[in-house]
């Protein structure tokens, strides 16, 4: 048999785990294959003296003359069988390649066995059973990090699981004998989580800081516990309201425009009634629904009592900890919409989809102070008409420049207060503009409409981040932006598409990194490893880098109290730096934030207690 006929038959297999550059198929569906193809293969095995015994799975090469021999001894006893030994044979050249992971630490291993099989073996279902148990928490949704045992496992961590001795997925907090060999029998003391405080808690104070608690949107506090938030609320004079189940049971609850359900889902023992207790927070929200748990790992599981899914501590309160991905994903499949991180262990879910894109939009937005940099008079008047009448409407003519230059269109109508008065003196907004560009500096119009175009690319961009849903309503100001600098919606979606995919390529990323580094006002580039820059700087970087860590962020959240950023050009990894006394000379690193695109996981390191904080000495080198 040569090649042509070997690939024509490999065309025809009807059955097998379907992959770019290869079938595979479990050994006794040969039956199913090709006759001629089937007979091919076993005399190749008869040739190499490969007995059935030594492999259980065919690897049919589409694009080489090649077939590999592959041994999973345990193929039917375990749901993840790990790769003893391969025989990969070259049809062309007629050799074989023998590799023994017999002895290996991290073995290749299979998932998804149903899928190797023919159509009606009987342990289809049985198979099928694992797989859908992994896909129900996420294990899948990266196929290129689950392939060997170790990963797979440290993946399944990450999820808040682990295998139990039948390989089923069970949650960290059920995991037998870490701590104690003695259940909790006790009762849980749920009302003692309650903290006092004498300032806003995290979540509110990140959605202060968004300016969603200026005194517009009403705030019901889901689970209020002592009410320190809603004192300090209502001394701000924000119309609030709080419930909770052992300090507020009493008052009636109605529907606010924010609701905060803060670290409250993770003392709740129950996990039906956890998911419950949410999708009730979602149900009274009309806006924006903030949700908070406490983050750990299965170090902190070592520190108490395991109860359920979660630990007892010391004051017999449950805790369940949640890993940043782990809790994004219960709050997504709860309440089925999409939730944004604000930071570590704090989601955003918006109920209205408009403020949702003007939230995001706001993310990407790149701001100048023009009315410090616009040059007033570079350009000789002409007409003496048209300069006495600029010159007598100085200031209105200002305001309606700087508006062009903060969009970087024309605004409409509603987008400039003083509408009425500039098309009294000018006749339109067209004809304002015309005289304004007499005037002004007509590049610093042209840097305005290149920059808000690249804020639009990346917005698009990350909107298709983690398979965003397309919004069905924009805003009225995005549909304007739309039209003014790309004409179509789909122009936008694909050029967006477009710029989201070119950030998989190292090469563009140094690119971009190296370009940052010659327009940015201070950076450090480390040849082609990494590129360090300060937060503030960040959208003022190329469009490729700013998605490259815009795609990072998504998983983290906002950067309001992270200093420095480093981007990993080659591992697809960013990550954040925050300083103690950053004014100091020479600051204290505080906080070190890790985050794996390519695995979907943030990772956290914090420099307190015993470990000594690393200086920053360099500081001079990212201060402009």
């Amino acid at each position: 048999m040569d090649y042509k006929q070997f690939s024509a038959f490999v065309k025809q297999v009807p059955i097998g785990k379907r992959l770019p550059e290869a079938i595979y198929i479990h050994q006794s569906a040969i039956g199913l294959l090709p006759a001629q193809l089937a007979t091919f293969v076993l005399k190749i095995t008869k040739a190499l003296k490969i007995n059935s015994k030594q492999w259980q799975l065919l690897k049919l090469y589409k694009r080489d003359f090649k077939l590999t021999l592959l041994s999973y001894p345990t193929f039917f006893d375990e749901p993840y069988p790990s790769l003893s030994k391969s025989y990969t044979v070259d049809l062309s050249k007629l050799t074989v390649r023998e590799a023994n992971y017999g002895k290996s630490d991290n073995p290749p291993i299979l998932h998804r066995r149903e899928t190797f099989v023919a159509p009606d073996h009987p342990q289809i279902d049985f198979f099928s059973s694992f797989t859908q148990e992994g896909e129900a928490i996420g294990l899948y949704e990266n196929t290129r990090i689950i392939g060997f045992k170790q990963s797979w496992e440290r993946v399944i961590r990450r999820k808040g699981y682990y295998l139990d001795n039948e390989a089923r997925l069970k949650p960290l907090g059920e995991k037998p004998n870490r701590t104690s060999t003695n259940p909790f029998s006790g009762d849980i003391e749920r009302h003692k989580t309650a903290i006092s405080r004498d300032k806003l808690s995290v979540p509110l104070f990140l959605i202060a800081q968004r300016g969603y608690l200026n005194g517009e949107y009403t705030v019901l506090d889901y689970g209020c516990g002592k009410g320190d938030d809603l004192r300090e609320l209502e001394e701000h004079s924000v119309d609030c309201m709080g419930w909770d189940p052992a300090h507020r049971p009493d008052p009636d609850i109605e529907a606010c425009d924010i609701v905060n359900l803060g670290f409250v889902i993770n003392v709740i023992e129950d996990k039906e009634e956890r998911a419950e207790t949410l999708r009730r927070a979602y149900e009274y929200t009309n806006k924006l629904l903030v949700v908070s748990a406490m983050l750990g790992n299965e170090r902190i599981y070592e520190r108490f009592k395991p109860f359920k899914d979660g630990v007892i501590t010391g004051r017999n309160t449950f805790q369940k900890y949640y890993a940043q991905g782990e809790l994004q994903q219960f709050v997504e499949t709860t309440i089925d919409d999409n939730a944004i991180a604000l930071g570590p262990g704090v989601f955003a879910v918006f109920k209205d989809k408009l403020e949702e894109q003007n939230y995001l939009l706001k993310r990407q937005r790149t701001r100048h102070q023009w009315r410090q940099l616009t040059a007033r008079t570079t350009k000789p008047v002409s007409k003496k008409v048209a300069r006495d009448l600029f010159n007598k409407h100085r200031a209105i003519f200002e305001d309606f420049w700087y508006t062009c230059l903060d969009l970087g269109r024309l605004p409409a109508r509603d987008e400039f207060e003083q509408h009425n008065q500039i098309r009294q003196i000018a006749g339109s907004h067209n004809k304002a503009f015309l005289l304004c560009a007499d005037h002004f500096d007509e590049q610093q119009f042209e840097q305005a409409q290149q920059e808000r175009t690249n804020d639009l690319l990346v917005y698009f961009a990350l909107s298709f981040f983690k398979k965003r849903p397309a919004y069905v309503r924009m805003p009225l100001s995005l549909k304007r932006d739309v039209k003014a600098f790309f004409e179509k919606y789909t122009d936008a979606r694909d050029q967006g598409k477009a710029l989201l995919f070119s950030v998989s390529e190292p090469q563009a990323i140094f690119d971009a990194c190296v370009k940052a580094s010659d327009t940015l006002p201070a950076s450090q580039l480390n040849g082609q490893h990494d590129f360090i820059f300060q937060q503030q700087y960040l959208n003022q970087c190329p469009k490729e880098l700013r998605v490259y860590v815009g795609c990072a962020t998504q998983l983290y959240g906002e950067l309001d109290n992270i200093h420095l950023i480093k981007a990993h050009i080659t591992s697809g990894k960013v990550s954040l730096l925050a300083y103690d006394d950053w004014d100091k000379e020479t600051p204290l690193l505080r906080e070190r934030i890790k985050i794996n695109m390519r695995e979907q996981h943030v990772d956290f390191f914090d420099y307190l207690g015993d470990f000594q904080p690393q200086s920053l000495t360099n500081k001079m080198d990212f201060l402009p």
